[in-house]
C-alpha cells in the first residue's frame, strides 16, 4: 500500500508524470531544415490550402486536450486547477500507455462557464478531440452540450461518457449471467451528477424501458420542481415513465439493478433485500462504495461491482476511455454519440469471453496485455460505429489500429525499462 510520503516523494522526484518527447531526429543541418525552417513552410502552406491536412502534417490527429477547472477533482471537490494537475497528468499517462496517443493536461484559471467554453473553442485547432474532466455539476453539462454543438471535433466527458460505457458493459454481462433482458428489468440509479445522468442516458438508448434516477430529494420525475436543473429536466423525459415519487428506499423495492453514482453508505442491506430475485448491485462511489461488497452479497445480491480494485468486478473507466478516444482520433471523428458509447460497451463486455462469471464481469485491466488489447478492440468497434453514424472524416484500416496500439505499448515498456535503469 502506498502512503502519503512515498507518493509525494515519487511526484517530487519526477516533477510530474509526463513530458514532451520528439518523434524525429535532429542530427544534421538537413534534419533541421526539414523539420524547422525553411522546410516547415511547405507543411504550413499545404495546410493553408487544405485545412484538413493538418491531421496529416501535425500532432493534431493523435492528440487530445484534457481540460478541467479544478472544481470537482476525484472525491476531493473544488481544490483548484493547480491541485487538479496530478490527476490530469495521470490520465494523460494512461492514454499514452494503453491508447498510444498523446494528451495535454490543461487546468484552467477560471470557473466561469462562458470563459471555459470560449477558451476551449480557442484551443480546439490544436487538438483532435477534447476531454473535459472533473468539472462541477450542473455546469459541466452546459459546457459539454455547448461544445458538442459548437466544435468541429468530438467532445468527450469521461465522468459522463466513460462511466456510462463501462457501466453498460457490466450490465450486459451481469444480465447474461442472471438470465434477464435489458428491456424487461427495473433499474434504479442513485446520484444525478455527471456519472448518474450519463449512465441513465446510455441505458435508455440501449433499450432499457424502466430506468429511475434518484437524487437527494428522491425520485426524479417529469414536472418535479424541487432541486431541479436543465439536465435533470431533460433526463426526466426519458426515465420514470410512471412519474413515480418517493425515496431511494421506496424506489429500490422490486428493482433488478441498483447502481450507485453517489456516496459512501447510501445503500443498506435492507434495500438489497427488498430487490427482485437475483439482484445486481453496482456501488461505484470512490474511494468508498455505497455498500460494502461483502455486505451486498450477504444481503442477497447475485452480482456486486464497485469502483475498487481490491474486490471483484471493478468498474473502471480505464476499460473505456483509451479505446474510445483512440478510435475517435483514428477516424478523425466529428463527434461522439450514444451509439458509439454502446459499441464501446459491447466490445468491453465481449472481451471478458469464456471467463465470464459472477465474480468476473469486467476485463482485468491490471494486466498490461489485456488492457492494451482491450483498447485496440474498443477502438476498432468505435471506428465502425463512428463510420456508420457518418461521423468519420476518413476510412480507417482496423488492422493498423491493433498494430499501432501494440507498438505503442512496446515503446512504452522500453521507456519504463530506461527509466528504471536511470534510477
Amino acid at each position: 500500500m502506498v502512503n502519503r510520503e512515498s507518493v509525494l516523494e515519487a511526484h517530487r522526484k519526477n516533477r510530474g508524470k509526463i513530458e514532451i518527447v520528439g518523434r524525429v531526429q535532429l542530427k544534421t543541418k538537413e534534419d533541421l531544415s526539414t523539420y524547422y525552417t525553411p522546410g516547415v513552410a511547405y507543411a504550413c502552406l499545404a495546410i493553408k490550402e487544405n485545412r484538413d491536412s493538418v491531421y496529416d502534417y501535425t500532432m493534431k490527429g493523435r492528440t487530445i486536450a484534457i481540460v478541467t477547472d479544478g472544481t470537482r477533482i476525484l472525491g476531493l471537490g473544488n481544490i483548484g486547477p493547480e491541485a487538479g494537475m496530478p490527476v490530469m497528468e495521470g490520465k494523460a499517462l494512461l492514454m499514452k500507455k494503453y491508447g498510444g496517443f498523446d494528451a495535454v493536461p490543461i487546468c484552467l484559471g477560471t470557473t466561469d462557464e462562458e470563459k471555459i467554453v470560449e477558451i476551449i473553442k480557442a484551443l480546439a485547432p490544436s487538438f483532435g478531440a477534447i476531454n473535459i474532466e472533473d468539472i462541477e455539476t450542473p455546469k459541466c453539462f452546459a459546457i459539454f452540450d455547448r461544445l458538442k454543438n459548437e466544435l468541429e471535433i468530438p467532445v468527450f466527458h469521461d465522468d459522463r461518457n466513460g462511466v456510462a460505457a463501462v457501466t453498460l458493459a457490466g450490465v450486459y454481462n451481469s444480465l447474461k449471467l442472471v438470465g434477464k433482458q435489458l428491456k424487461d428489468v427495473k433499474i434504479v440509479i442513485n446520484g444525478a451528477g455527471a456519472a448518474g445522468v450519463g449512465i441513465a442516458e446510455v441505458l435508455v438508448y440501449a433499450g432499457a424501458k424502466r430506468v429511475y434516477l434518484v437524487d437527494r430529494k428522491g425520485l426524479i420525475y417529469r414536472g418535479r420542481t424541487e432541486n431541479m436543473n436543465y439536465i435533470k429536466e431533460i433526463i426526466a423525459n426519458s426515465t420514470n415513465r410512471e412519474l413515480l415519487k418517493g425515496t431511494l428506499e421506496s424506489a429500490v423495492k422490486g428493482a433488478d439493478i441498483l447502481i450507485g453514482a453517489s456516496s459512501k453508505g447510501a445503500f443498506t442491506k435492507d434495500m438489497v433485500k427488498s430487490m427482485a430475485e437475483r439482484p445486481i448491485v453496482f456501488a461505484l462511489a470512490n474511494p468508498e462504495p455505497e455498500i460494502d461488497y461483502n455486505d451486498a452479497l450477504a444481503a442477497g445480491a447475485a452480482i456486486v461491482a464497485t469502483g475498487r480494485s481490491d474486490t471483484p468486478n471493478q468498474i473502471n473507466n480505464l476499460s473505456a476511455f483509451p479505446g474510445i478516444l483512440k478510435g475517435v482520433l483514428e477516424a478523425r471523428a466529428k463527434g461522439i454519440d450514444n451509439y458509439v458509447l454502446m459499441a464501446a460497451a459491447k466490445a468491453i463486455a465481449k472481451s471478458v469471453g469464456s471467463s465470464l462469471s459472477n465474480e468476473h464481469i469486467m476485463p482485468d485491466i491490471t494486466d498490461d496485455k489485456i488492457a492494451s488489447r482491450l483498447a485496440a478492440n474498443v477502438a476498432s468497434e468505435v471506428v465502425k460505429a463512428i463510420s456508420k453514424q457518418g461521423l468519420a472524416r476518413v476510412n480507417v484500416d482496423l488492422k493498423e489500429i491493433n498494430e499501432d496500439v501494440r507498438r505503442s505499448l512496446r515503446r512504452y515498456r522500453k521507456l519504463e525499462m530506461f527509466i528504471s535503469r536511470q534510477r
